[in-house]
C-alpha cells in the first residue's frame, strides 16, 4: 500500500458517533489519508447515521434484534461490511460483543477505542470506575479486536488526570476530547504502513511493539 494511497474505513456505530466526526472532519481536510466508505449502525436512527448522510456517505442500519442469534446477525454483518472493500474496520461506540468468527475475519483490519487505559476497566462504566477506584489518571486506548472483551493487542494511549471534585460526566469530556485524537493518529499509522498486527503481535516502524505508544 502506497503510503500517498487513500484507505478505505467503515465504520461500525451504535449511537451519536462523536468519534465518528472526527475521522470524517480530518478525512475531509486531508490531514487523514483515509476515505469513509460507509457507516452501520445495529441501532436505528441513532444521529451517527445522520453524520454520515451529511458527509455524503452510505449510512446503514442492520438492526441486531432482527436476527435470531449472534452468528446470523455477524453473517449478515460481514456481507454488509465486505460489499464496501474496506481496509480498515473501525468500531467507534459500537456496542456489541464480537465472536471469534467475526474478529478473525477481520484480523489485523479491526480497531476499537475504549474509554479506560487498558487492560484498566475493561467493559462498561469506566469513568465511574476510574472516580470510585481512586485513580489520579484515566484516558483512552486503540487496540487491535479479538473475540475477548477489550482485550485484544495495544496499540497506543491517551492519559487525562482525574482531579479532585471530578465527576463521571466531566471526565468523560475530557477523556473524549482525547479519543478525537487518538482514533485518526492511529489510523493514519496504518495508513502509512507503519502500523500492523501479525499473529497477536503489534508491530510500529518494523520493531515489536512491547508496550502500547503514548499520545503526547
Amino acid at each position: 500500500m502506497s503510503v500517498m494511497e487513500k484507505i478505505r474505513l467503515v465504520v461500525l456505530i451504535s449511537g451519536r458517533g462523536s468519534n465518528l466526526q472526527a475521522l470524517l472532519d480530518q478525512a475531509a481536510s486531508g490531514e487523514l489519508s483515509a476515505e469513509v466508505v460507509a457507516v452501520i449502525s445495529n441501532q436505528p436512527g441513532v444521529y451517527g447515521l445522520e453524520r454520515a448522510r451529511q458527509a455524503g456517505i452510505p449510512a446503514l442500519e442492520l438492526n441486531h434484534r432482527n436476527f435470531v442469534d449472534r452468528p446470523s446477525f455477524e453473517a449478515a454483518l460481514i456481507e454488509l461490511i465486505d460489499r464496501y472493500q474496506p481496509d480498515l474496520v473501525i468500531l467507534a461506540g459500537f456496542m456489541r460483543l464480537l465472536t471469534a468468527g467475526f474478529t478473525e475475519h477481520y484480523q489485523g483490519r479491526l480497531l476499537n477505542i475504549h474509554p479506560s487505559l487498558l487492560p484498566k476497566f475493561r467493559g462498561l462504566h469506566t469513568h465511574e470506575r476510574a472516580i470510585a477506584a481512586g485513580e489520579t489518571e484515566h484516558g483512552a486506548t486503540i487496540h487491535f479486536v479479538t473475540a475477548e472483551l477489550d482485550g485484544g493487542p495495544l496499540i497506543v494511549q491517551a492519559r487525562v488526570p482525574v482531579l479532585p471534585g471530578d465527576d463521571p460526566e466531566v471526565l468523560a469530556a475530557r477523556v473524549l476530547a482525547q479519543e478525537h485524537r487518538l482514533y485518526p493518529q492511529a489510523i493514519r499509522w496504518f495508513a502509512e504502513g507503519r502500523l500492523k498486527l501479525e499473529g497477536d503481535q503489534v508491530w510500529f516502524d518494523e520493531e515489536p511493539l512491547r508496550e502500547p505508544l503514548q499520545l503526547e
